[in-house]
This record gives C-alpha cells, sequence and structure tokens, in this order.
C-alpha cells in the first residue's frame, strides 16, 4: 500500500490505484520512458504556442495517462515537480477549462481529470471568444468609420473573425459526422 496526501487528506492505496502497477502506463522500462518523451515532447510543442509550461507538462501527463485522470501526488511523482508546481498549473488549466477536480469515491482525494471532449469544447469557447470579439470590432468600426484607416483595420478584422466563426462551426459539425460514422463502424466490427 501507499500513501497518497492530497488536499483531501491522506488515503492508503494500493500499486494498481495510483497508476504505478503492472499493466498502467507508468511502467517502469520502455513503455514509461516513452511516455514520459511523448509527455515531453508535446508540453514542449504546447508551450511553444504560448501555454504556461508547467500547465503544458500537467495537462500532456493527463492525456497520456490511461484513466485521463490523476492526484496531485500522482502527477508530481510523474513530473518530478513539486505539490506547489502542480497546484499552479491545475489552476490554469481549470481557469481555462481544460481539467476539472472531482473527488475520488470512497476516499478524500481529489483527481484532476481532463474533460470529456475535450478539443470539441475548447475550440467550441474559443468560436464564442471570436463571435464576442468580432460584435465589438464591429461597434469599434461604427464608432471609428470606415473613412478611417483604424476603422477599415478594425472593419477587415471583424469580417476576418467572422468568417473564422463560420469555417468554424462547419468544422465541428463535419467532426461530429466523422466522429459518429468512425463510432459506428467501430460498433460493426
Amino acid at each position: 500500500m501507499t500513501q497518497d496526501v492530497t488536499e483531501g487528506g491522506t488515503d492508503e492505496r494500493s500499486p494498481a490505484d495510483t497508476g504505478s502497477g503492472p499493466g498502467t502506463d507508468a511502467d517502469t522500462g520502455a513503455g514509461a520512458d516513452a511516455t514520459a518523451r511523448f509527455v515531453e515532447r508535446f508540453a514542449a510543442e504546447m508551450t511553444a504556442a504560448g501555454m504556461q509550461r508547467m500547465a503544458s507538462r500537467v495537462f500532456a501527463a493527463l492525456l497520456a495517462s490511461e484513466t485521463a485522470s490523476m492526484t496531485s501526488a500522482e502527477l508530481a511523482e510523474r513530473l518530478q515537480i513539486s505539490p506547489a508546481a502542480v497546484s499552479g498549473a491545475i489552476r490554469y488549466l481549470s481557469q481555462v477549462d481544460m481539467v476539472s477536480r472531482e473527488r475520488d469515491p470512497g476516499t478524500r482525494r481529489d483527481l484532476y481529470v481532463l474533460h470529456n471532449e475535450l478539443w470539441y469544447e475548447t475550440f467550441t469557447r474559443r468560436d464564442q471568444v471570436l463571435t464576442r470579439w468580432e460584435k465589438i470590432l464591429r461597434e469599434g468600426t461604427d464608432t471609428l468609420g470606415t473613412t478611417t484607416a483604424a476603422g477599415r483595420r478594425l472593419a477587415e478584422t471583424a469580417e476576418f473573425f467572422a468568417f473564422l466563426h463560420g469555417e468554424m462551426t462547419g468544422i465541428m459539425d463535419r467532426w461530429r459526422a466523422h466522429r459518429e460514422a468512425q463510432h459506428q463502424a467501430g460498433a460493426q466490427n
């Protein structure tokens, strides 16, 4: 049994509960090394795209975990980082709706869980942001007038966001249809 100390208290858990037992993505050896390399490579890409470094690492670790959920202690151990670093990363990921905190049934520990349909939800929220920006830009265009360089620039930016919104809606519709077809094909096999 191992002990896990979290914000909610201390729990005794077997190696299978911690994600470090046989047959998990935390196995020692080549599988764990390959997973760790993937986590660091994907985290580096996300960091290069603008996400905070530690949040990128925590997100990638959750993404690569078999259950898409881990405790603070598991994340700290897996990534060899401090609990404070995990806490800061989780705070950021929660603020941008990429993870949520859930209580592990029957225990006093918190699990950090990736959202279902994470990418779909993320892009849907981005689409909503684009719509709000477009509205504000159109108001700015009305204020500055299309006879000014600034007004024309705002109008063009608003048009760009309107275009993205339309394209994003179509992409999301095609994704849902594609995913459903994949699920149906998998069910038939």
